[in-house]
């Protein structure tokens, strides 16, 4: 999974997003402060945040499973992952900034969403819109990267 991910220039990928019908999801995604955070999670459970503390960040966000599309989705700054490493040992993961967006990101994703689910009608359309326009782009450069390791 992190071969896929590192191929399609990602910051995180669930395994139901090649197929895999697992809830499981690794990571290699930076904080706020530029500290690298990778590993991984299985049978992830994103801790509901309190209302009294949330802070929301509005930011481009970006997936795989969309490719070509950015718009802004409100996330909080703040998340906490909740599952188990793959030795079934528990693992709680704690992020804030842009690596807790990659984390609820990827927490959704083990849920069955994507980020446009997230989004009203008019940008789940803008982000359609985007991804029919750059698809082929993106794809082509996802398989050119594919062709030079293969070299």
């Amino acid at each position: 999974m992190f071969l896929t991910m590192y191929i399609a220039d990602g910051a995180g990928l669930a395994a139901n997003q090649v197929g895999v019908d697992l809830r499981v999801f690794v990571y290699d995604c930076p904080d706020d402060d530029g500290v690298r955070h990778v590993g991984h999670i299985v049978n992830p459970v994103l801790d509901p945040v309190d209302a009294s503390r949330r802070r929301l960040l509005d930011d481009a966000e970006g997936c795989l499973s969309v490719p070509g599309a950015t718009l802004h989705v409100p996330r909080p700054d703040r998340a906490v992952v909740r599952g188990f490493d793959r030795d079934g040992e528990p693992l709680v993961i704690e992020g804030t900034g842009y690596f807790a967006r990659c984390l609820a990101h990827e927490a959704d994703h083990c849920d069955g969403r994507l980020y446009p689910d997230r989004l009203s009608a008019r940008e789940r359309k803008a982000a359609l819109r985007q991804t029919a326009d750059r698809r082929d782009e993106v794809l082509a450069r996802r398989a050119a990267d594919i062709a030079a390791l293969n070299a």
